[in-house]
């Protein structure tokens, strides 16, 4: 999260809004827009409603880690990916009402470091529920093996 506002305080003070500067060759872009909307500038007019829905999240990550203690550490580092990066971008929402993007790549809509760790740790979660939670049955079986026991 603290990555994420220090290079979008760097991206806000040193770039021109729309401009583009390349770098790696052109491979790589910093452009300074403003995005009201969702991902992918999706709900550009619902910016009120998303913060709602942000915090929402938010909250639901946090009480999440609070129930579940000893979560593996690919689910924590998931988690902690998805909570800072909806911190991140809530925090512009809240600011000036649009978050605030920079990264470039031509081929894709312009994102910033908070986007870049919930989409990890999006991908890291989808890891873990494949991976390493059992197809068809929930993870904690307590509940079952419990209720089995009393017949």
């Amino acid at each position: 999260m603290l990555l994420d506002q220090v290079t979008k305080y760097l991206a806000m003070t040193q770039l021109d809004p729309g401009a583009s500067v390349p770098i790696l060759g052109g491979l790589l872009c910093l452009t300074l827009t403003r995005n009201p909307g969702g991902a992918f500038g999706l709900f550009q007019a619902w910016t009120q409603l998303l913060v709602i829905i942000a915090i929402i999240v938010v909250v639901g990550m946090l009480l999440l880690v609070r129930r579940k203690a000893n979560m593996s550490r690919i689910l924590t580092v998931s988690i902690g990916l998805e909570l800072g990066g909806a911190v991140g971008n809530l925090i512009d929402r809240i600011r000036f009402r649009y978050v605030v993007d920079f990264i470039d790549l031509r081929v894709w809509p312009v994102f910033n470091i908070a986007d870049i760790a919930i989409t990890i740790g999006l991908f890291l979660l989808a890891y873990y529920v494949f991976v390493n939670e059992p197809h068809g049955r929930p993870a904690d079986n307590s509940i079952r093996e419990e209720s089995e026991s009393r017949v």
